[in-house]
């Protein structure tokens, strides 16, 4: 039996490879999803360092800015407020620091006495910020917010730095103006990734600094937490590029300095790893693929031999194959082993053809004399029967008919009393008929063959079978349309075909049904003359099809049939050189048929059964 799911050898060994293919792409996959999610982190980590980095960087100048400011503070000129001391001290520190804005002294009233940077003379008289005034008040150094410089009129923030009299005392404030557009050089030094950015934010969020383009984005404002957290993970900045930030507060503000670094170095630093394990997977797959293809190629050479073979084999021709080289020494067992089959199944096939024709001889002497036994024991056993029921009703019968006719002769009888003995007359008639039938049928001497009307032997089965089958609700039905006679003895067809009859009869009750149908037809099948009965019954399984015609084989209950009728129905037919046979049929049913030569009917011929037709 082939296997429906079975496959050719390079097609499995493809699969298998496909298959193993699928599972590298998915650790492909999985390895550059995980190499991504490290650089992710890798990157994330990077980020939080330089914002540590970068925070140290501001601190330390800040610290610078805190060092300036005390050794500025003890000069002479700024306690005493000399505006033009003060002036030059403060415009040679501003040419030594690019990342000042201003430098400004204040006196304790908050009235500007001297500036590092040239002042307009309309701001020279502006009041002091508020910053100045709180380090007035507390004598406590300080930082201002954001705001743009009274002076300058440019974006700052300044330190301011309390100035000390010789005893102590408050007498004005020092303060130091950052220049915000060049406090990203602060940062230069820092090893960033193309595209990252340091950003220098308040608590209320605006932007202090930033590196690069701080000249765009310093004093927008951002969405900042209350409480900067180190690692805010990947984050859409400011100018709409995802970057992975890390921050880092900056106590002297208080301010937030974080570093961004752009998504995009994750795979810049990926896709080298993404290329080399690509790189690798593809020779992989291409080693394996060839080795796959060359092994398939090897092994289905040497399996094609051997299912030719085969196939040589089940069309009937056993003579072993030649042997042949193949690629490996499982195959050449294979091969060897089918050569001894081949060679074994030949031997064996020789010893069975010898023993199944001495079989079928035996069979044939078998049945022939079972046909023979059979045959005179049913003859025998009706014969008698028929015999003694026939003698038996006649009598009654003539009584009958002679008493009908001598009350139809009286003239006194009535029209309605004539017509029922005319009735009585008919039926007595009928009952006579069948008992001529039943008489021939059970005769024990069949007689030589005789040129016989099918059409007549229907007629003598349907008239004996017709009350029978009205009882059970069955209908019969004839279809003729030959009249070419036959050799044979009468009395056998009929006992045939009242066997067919009597089978479908059975048939269609065991169906427990409440009508049935049998139909009965005679038609000419080219030089033969064919009778079949069909019926609409269960039909006949087909384990059973091929054991209908054998003795006393019955599908019947204990007690309902011998399993001899089919049998001795296949006597009869087959000693006249006919053809008997079963098939089912469009209603369900089974169909029983036979078939005789059609005789040559030559002029002054006599065709048994043309008198009762006539």
């Amino acid at each position: 039996m082939r296997v429906l799911s079975a496959q050719p050898l390079r097609r499995q060994i493809l699969f298998a490879t496909c298959a193993w293919l699928l599972l590298l792409v998915g650790g492909i996959l999985w390895s550059a999803t995980r190499s991504r999610a490290e650089r992710q982190e890798e990157v994330r980590q990077e980020a939080r360092s330089v914002a540590r980095l970068a925070a140290a960087y501001l601190n330390q100048y800040l610290d610078g800015l805190d060092a300036m400011a005390s050794a500025l503070i003890r000069h002479p000129a700024i306690p005493a407020l000399n505006p033009a001391e003060a002036a030059k001290v403060f415009t040679a520190l501003l040419s030594e620091q690019p990342l000042l804005l201003n430098i400004v002294l204040r006196d304790r009233s908050g009235l500007l006495v001297a500036a590092g940077a040239d002042v307009p003379a309309d701001r020279t008289s502006a009041p002091a910020p508020q910053y100045v005034m709180d380090v007035l008040r507390t004598g406590r150094p300080g930082v201002s917010e954001l705001f743009a410089g009274p002076l300058t009129g440019s974006l700052t923030i300044a330190q301011a730095y309390p100035v000390r009299a010789a005893d102590g005392s408050v007498v004005g404030v020092v303060a130091l103006g950052l220049n915000l557009f060049q406090l990203q050089r602060v940062f230069d030094s820092l090893a960033l990734p193309d595209g990252s950015v340091v950003t220098l934010v308040d608590q209320r969020g605006q932007i202090l600094a930033r590196s690069p383009d701080g000249e765009k984005y310093i004093g927008r404002t951002i969405e900042v937490g209350a409480v900067p957290a180190p690692d805010i993970g990947l984050r859409s900045d400011v100018d709409g590029v995802e970057r992975f930030v890390g921050v880092e507060s900056v106590a002297r503000g208080p301010w937030s300095l974080s570093v961004g670094i752009p998504q995009t170095v994750v795979a810049d630093r990926v896709a080298p790893l993404w290329w080399r394990n690509l790189a690798i997977s593809c020779a992989a797959v291409l080693a394996v693929l060839g080795l796959s293809l060359w092994v398939s190629h090897h092994t289905s050479t040497g399996l094609e031999r051997i299912r030719v073979a085969a196939q040589r084999i089940a069309g009937g021709d056993l003579s072993p194959p030649s042997r042949a080289r193949v690629a490996n020494l499982e195959i050449a067992e294979l091969q060897d082993a089918f050569i001894t089959m081949a060679a074994n199944l030949l031997a064996t096939r020789d010893a069975l053809d010898r023993q199944v024709e001495q079989e079928r001889k035996m069979r044939e002497m078998v049945q022939s004399l079972q046909r023979q036994v059979v045959r005179q024991e049913r003859l025998a056993a009706v014969g008698l029967l028929v015999s003694g029921v026939a003698h038996e009703l006649n009598n009654p019968l003539q009584a009958i008919l002679g008493t009908a006719e001598l009350l139809e002769r009286d003239p006194r009888l009535s029209a309605a009393s004539l017509d029922e003995i005319t009735l009585l007359k008919t039926q007595s008639g009928r009952a006579c008929e069948i008992i001529r039938s039943l008489s021939r049928f059970g005769s024990q001497q069949s007689g030589p063959p005789t040129l016989v009307d099918l059409r007549t032997v229907i007629m003598e089965v349907v008239q004996l079978r017709r009350h029978d089958l009205e009882k059970s609700s069955i209908a019969i039905d004839v279809e003729t349309s030959t009249s070419s006679p036959v050799y044979a003895n009468v009395t056998e067809l009929e006992q045939v075909t009242l066997s067919f009859v009597i089978n479908a009869q059975q048939a269609i009750e065991s169906a427990a049904r409440e009508r049935g149908r049998i139909l009965i037809r005679l038609y000419e099948a080219g030089r033969k003359v064919r009778l079949e009965v069909q019926d609409d019954g269960p039909g006949v399984s087909p384990e059973n099809e091929p054991k209908l015609f054998q003795p006393f084989f019955t599908t019947k209950p204990v007690g309902k049939g011998t399993g001899l009728g089919l049998s001795v129905s296949y006597g009869i037919v087959d000693s006249y050189g006919g053809a008997i046979g079963c098939h089912g049929n469009e209603w369900g049913g089974a169909t029983f048929f036979f078939e005789l030569p059609a005789a040559d009917v030559s002029d002054g011929q006599a065709v048994a059964g043309a008198a009762s037709t006539a």
